[in-house]
């Protein structure tokens, strides 16, 4: 008895979250609009200029997604969000994809209900501190004030590691990495610690970059990604694709010059796939064939998009390192197109 109404209720769960499945991807094509969940402002991956225009790493993902899925890289609605505020804002349905330079982990995976895409950058927790302070390590902090954001991975891996290595700190609790940037300067903390990228980010709009130092500590793993409701599957394949047709164009050397051209000429099978010359992928997850075309001429491949908001020749001066292409010694992989 018990097992036919255990049957019947996972029947019927199966059918609820089959009739959601494609409501996402519905929503956003009816609405003509996508709600993506950004930084409040972290230069670089995601921050508003002064005109209120969108620009960033992130931010190229959301336009991505809506040039595959809309056919117009402009038809986004930036939803600027907290460490605190970002999961509510994508469960609640305020957003329909957060793109927010947040890490992939096992507790928000599972007891947050949020699936994680895939991953646009590989990064890990580091601490900056004034040159002038004199330390050149993490583990010279002993006794230290460090300005942290609350509702994050960075404040349980700062617990761990000073715990690990026997040292004390004392916290400065901030909402936002603007706060935290004004507590930092206005030496409120010692160190400011989050991912690597952001504090080169932040670093990167000091007037005085050259009086503050990166610690070469990296203390943990923060993979970051897009990431979208649990269960929303057909949309979460539409996110991910998306993805993975901006890593794999690079990786086929497709780039925003010259996919006109690759997409008459190119006898490689992939990128014909890719581009929608054959196949019709797109079909399969509810868009048409140029989908992935689209999304890669919205800022260029993935490549193209790090070169230009993030890269070695910006204010922000990351190096590719573990975001280089699998083919180039880095942990960046596109699924395969077939």
């Amino acid at each position: 008895m018990n097992h036919s109404v255990f049957l019947g209720t996972a029947i019927a769960a199966s059918l609820v979250a089959g009739m959601g499945m494609a409501d996402t991807l519905d929503d956003v094509k009816a609405r003509g609009e996508l709600n993506c969940g950004v930084n409040t402002g972290l230069v670089g991956f995601s921050a508003p200029d002064a005109n209120g225009n969108w620009t960033g790493f992130d931010v190229a993902i959301c336009k991505a997604v809506a040039a595959a899925v809309l056919g117009d890289a402009t038809k986004v609605k930036f939803v600027p969000t907290t460490g605190q505020t970002r999961f509510t804002a994508l469960s609640s349905g305020e957003v329909d994809l957060l793109a927010r330079n947040s890490t992939w982990s096992f507790s928000r995976d599972t007891d947050l209900r949020l699936d994680f895409v895939g991953v646009n950058y590989y990064d890990g927790q580091g601490f900056m501190v004034r040159k002038d302070l004199g330390v050149t390590s993490a583990k010279e902090l002993e006794g230290a004030t460090i300005c942290i954001q609350t509702g994050t991975t960075t404040e349980l891996n700062l617990a761990d590691y000073f715990k690990s290595n026997n040292m004390d700190y004392q916290p400065v609790s901030i909402d936002s990495n603007a706060e935290g940037e004004q507590q930092y300067m206005a030496g409120a903390c010692d160190a400011y610690t989050t991912d690597a990228s952001g504090l080169a980010a932040t670093r990167a709009a000091f007037a005085d970059p050259e009086n503050h130092i990166i610690l070469p500590e990296i203390i943990s793993k923060e993979p970051l990604g897009p990431a979208v409701r649990h269960g929303d599957n057909n949309w979460g394949d539409v996110v991910r694709w998306t993805l993975y047709a901006l890593i794999a164009a690079e990786e086929y050397g497709v780039t925003s010059k010259n996919i006109e051209e690759l997409t008459k000429s190119s006898q490689n099978p992939e990128v014909q796939r890719l581009l929608g010359v054959t196949d019709n992928l797109g079909a399969m997850i509810g868009l048409d064939a140029e989908w992935a075309k689209r999304a890669i001429l919205a800022g260029g491949n993935y490549g193209e998009i790090f070169a230009a908001n993030i890269g070695e020749q910006t204010p922000i001066g990351l190096a590719r390192g573990l975001n280089a292409q699998w083919t180039q010694g880095g942990l960046m992989y596109a699924m395969p197109f077939r």
